[in-house]
């Protein structure tokens, strides 16, 4: 299977077979491949190291696909946790347990983003706000889990940004609580 391009002429690029059988595990490792391959780290993979091999791979595209591979790697190590999703009984009130959530909105923090590119940290910022106030029913135009999920948001290049994949993984968990608000 050749995933990548190759190298042109006689010049040596990535042994496929190698390069393959990462990528392979990767995907198991994501959940996107057979189980019974050995599980990697981000860490394995910006180890990895492949043999020269005339006609192989493009080194530039495999790299460039190896670092978002780490991205997702990292993502799903580090991903946020979860919010609560069930609603508070005993002790705890239903609008103390709103205004945890809510302290736990305005404490989040975001990884930066990867090569200059990210979600535009003041949009971000914002919309957390209008979340928060909308968890402490302190505004009249509340956000909704519908508003969370179909919120689009603008890309920076080169400028502070945040990772992509935290917000998007952040924002469906508040989403799901935002569903118990309603």
């Amino acid at each position: 299977m050749n995933r990548f391009p190759r190298v042109m002429g006689m010049r040596s690029g990535y042994d496929p077979v190698e390069v393959d059988a990462l990528i392979g595990r990767i995907e198991a490792t994501l959940g996107r491949g057979p189980r019974e391959l050995a599980q990697v780290t981000a860490d394995d993979v910006r180890g990895a190291t492949f043999r020269a091999k005339r006609g192989g791979y493009q080194e530039t595209a495999v790299d460039f696909a190896l670092e978002a591979f780490v991205v997702a790697l990292e993502t799903r190590a580090k991903s946020p946790v979860r919010l609560a999703m069930t609603e508070p009984t005993g002790e705890m009130l239903r609008e103390e347990w709103f205004e945890a959530q809510a302290a736990r909105v305005e404490r989040v923090a975001f990884r930066p983003g990867r090569m200059g590119t990210g979600y535009n940290e003041d949009e971000i910022d914002a919309f957390l706000d209008r979340i928060v106030a909308t968890l402490r029913g302190t505004t009249d135009y509340p956000v909704t889990a519908k508003n969370v999920r179909e919120a689009k948001f603008s890309t920076v290049l080169l400028r502070p940004g945040y990772l992509i994949a935290d917000v998007d993984s952040f924002l469906a968990s508040i989403a799901d609580v935002l569903e118990q608000r309603a």
